[in-house]
């Protein structure tokens, strides 16, 4: 079960609840800002992931219905899995620039606030192992795997069981002390822990992040449909972004924070004090579209090392800034950036550049 293949947990005499309370203790010493435990039964977000995946509403994340039901019955997905420690990291940069700022300038690129730092799958990772090491340390080889946005995992499901919080009518994990600014991990495990009491729901009436969402992709409460979402589109989407979407998309080349900005909730959400998550990619918290389209690939790999960012590849950074720039304000300066890459090799580059000139032309007769 275990990255060394053990898995023997410890005597059934051991204090479990103690133990529990000492995991949260060495997760608050390692940074974590909370951590929870939960039991497996998800039979009932089983039941929703099936429904979502049946409308069709995961686009063209093919894994989302490989993967089936493994996401729902995690001792299907590591056998002897008993419980699963959640943790929970807050990750908005202290330093960055302000986020209504940079959206509401047109000619600015607009990064989801979580991938302006480090790649937080090495972060939280490496900080799982460190917590791993602690419990090793007090129980012997025991069977566990960890998991970081790696592999088929409800993990706003687990993190709301375990007492972390309730998923917002965005779908994403909300706390009242913290808002949803945070990155989540696991620890699935054989060690029969005590589940954390779960949170109730503190959304109410509030419907802000669905009237927030640019393209309409929260179609109900609770309910996303990913094929309009700007993070899907601009990240997870290797193809064409469609058309009617766009002009909708405006300045975001990079995943999407508006529902989040819009919450409530978040106006109690604590800064990260993660060195790693400070803004150290060339300002892009603050960059503008024409400077960013300029990049090479060879600059985009070299200065992209290490962010989460990279993952998408130049040619798809690329198309999202041909549609920024097609929605940014006229000028002879964005015109010509576009023009440069007019005839791009990439087909998929292209077919963006051409959307945005003639976007530019059918506004201004000047393009």
């Amino acid at each position: 079960m275990n990255d060394t293949g053990a898995g023997n947990a410890a005597s059934s005499q051991r204090d479990w609840t103690a133990l529990a309370g000492q995991i949260g203790l060495w997760g608050r010493e390692l940074g974590f800002q909370a951590i929870g435990i939960s039991d497996t039964e998800l039979s009932a977000e089983e039941a929703r992931l099936l429904r979502w995946l049946s409308a069709g509403r995961h686009g063209t994340m093919d894994y989302m219905a490989r993967h089936g039901t493994a996401r729902a019955r995690p001792a299907d997905l590591v056998p002897g899995t008993v419980r699963i420690i959640t943790a929970r990291l807050n990750y908005w940069p202290s330093a960055a620039a302000d986020a209504g700022t940079v959206l509401s300038d047109g000619s600015s690129a607009y990064v989801a606030r979580y991938a302006l730092g480090r790649d937080y799958h090495k972060v939280l990772r490496a900080r799982l192992q460190r917590l791993v090491v602690r419990i090793r340390g007090a129980v012997g080889e025991f069977g566990y795997r960890v998991f970081t946005d790696s592999a088929p995992v409800l993990e706003v499901a687990l993190a709301a069981k375990a007492g972390l919080g309730w998923r917002g009518k965005h779908t994403l994990l909300l706390t009242r002390d913290m808002g949803s600014y945070f990155f989540l991990g696991e620890i699935y495990t054989d060690l029969p822990l005590p589940p954390t009491d779960p949170q109730t729901d503190h959304c109410g009436t509030c419907t802000a992040c669905i009237g927030a969402c640019p393209t309409g992709a929260i179609v109900a409460p609770y309910e996303l449909d990913a094929r309009r979402c700007i993070s899907y589109l601009t990240i997870e989407l290797k193809g064409s972004i469609p058309e009617d979407l766009r002009a909708h998309i405006g300045n975001r080349v990079y995943g999407c924070d508006d529902c989040q900005l819009a919450c409530p909730w978040n106006r109690f959400a604590q800064a990260s004090t993660e060195q790693d998550f400070d803004v150290i990619r060339h300002g892009l918290d603050r960059a503008s579209l024409v400077q960013l389209f300029a990049w090479t690939e060879g600059e985009f790999n070299t200065r992209m090392q290490g962010s989460a960012i990279r993952r998408i590849g130049h040619e798809r950074w690329s198309r999202n800034l041909a549609v920024g720039l097609g929605n940014a304000p006229w000028s002879e300066e964005v015109v010509a950036a576009l023009q440069r890459r007019a005839g791009d090799p990439s087909s998929l580059v292209r077919e963006h550049v051409a959307w945005a000139l003639a976007r530019h032309q059918q506004a201004t007769g000047r393009a």
